[in-house]
């Protein structure tokens, strides 16, 4: 596809709209992922003033009236330690995911928090509540791990071979294990990160094709 002539438009526009710079892109992310971190920990905080009020939001599984809790589960722990365990992975996965856009990132989310909760409502064993950012830290893995593949992308490729190679360790936690930790949720939302990866992969260009790009 071609263009006509840009003659006249400030430095830095496309279509009459500025285009924003990467280091915008990653002030937002930054922000973004901050306040993300924050509200995690204020509700650990809630939660515990609380008597731990709402841990009663955790998923329990095949449960209908369970499934409201779906979405605030990934958003709630069992104490300060299991909170503390998520941030720095969770910061980390979501500002490199965040980076590709905060709509896109927003949509990835989305569908590892629903895929994941969905996937623990269904096969978590009876009397379990799961709860936690980690089904959100696995999707996120998961999907940097194939989205340069996915997107042909030669930075988004390196990006994931070296997360990969850095928190390979885990993966074993997608493997059953000791009921106290919710193989299920890191297992599905490990499932709805790479399936976000596809969904929301680039567009193809002119003729179906998706040229490896570096950026």
């Amino acid at each position: 596809m071609s263009y006509g002539p840009t003659a006249g438009r400030p430095p830095g526009t496309g279509a009459g709209r500025p285009q924003r710079t990467q280091a915008d892109r990653a002030r937002t992310a930054v922000w973004l992922i901050a306040g993300w971190v924050a509200l995690l920990w204020l509700l650990e905080v809630a939660d515990a003033a609380t008597g731990h009020a709402l841990d009663t939001y955790g998923v329990s599984p095949r449960d209908f009236g369970e499934l409201r809790d779906v979405v605030p589960a990934s958003f709630l722990h069992f104490g300060f330690d299991h909170v503390a365990a998520n941030t720095v992975p969770l910061a980390l996965f979501g500002f490199l995911a965040a980076l590709r856009g905060i709509r896109r990132f927003v949509a990835v989310v989305a569908v590892i928090v629903v895929v994941g909760g969905l996937g623990v409502w269904l096969v978590a064993p009876d009397g379990s509540v799961t709860a936690g950012a980690s089904i959100v830290v696995f999707g996120l893995f998961g999907h940097l791990l194939v989205r340069g593949f996915v997107d042909r992308r030669v930075t988004d490729i390196i990006v994931g071979l070296v997360i990969g190679l850095l928190y390979s360790s885990i993966l074993w936690g997608v493997l059953p294990q000791d009921g106290s930790i919710s193989w299920q949720g890191h297992l599905f939302g490990l499932i709805g990160g790479v399936l976000a990866a596809f969904l929301f992969r680039r567009r193809a260009l002119p003729g179906g094709r998706r040229d490896m790009t570096i950026d």
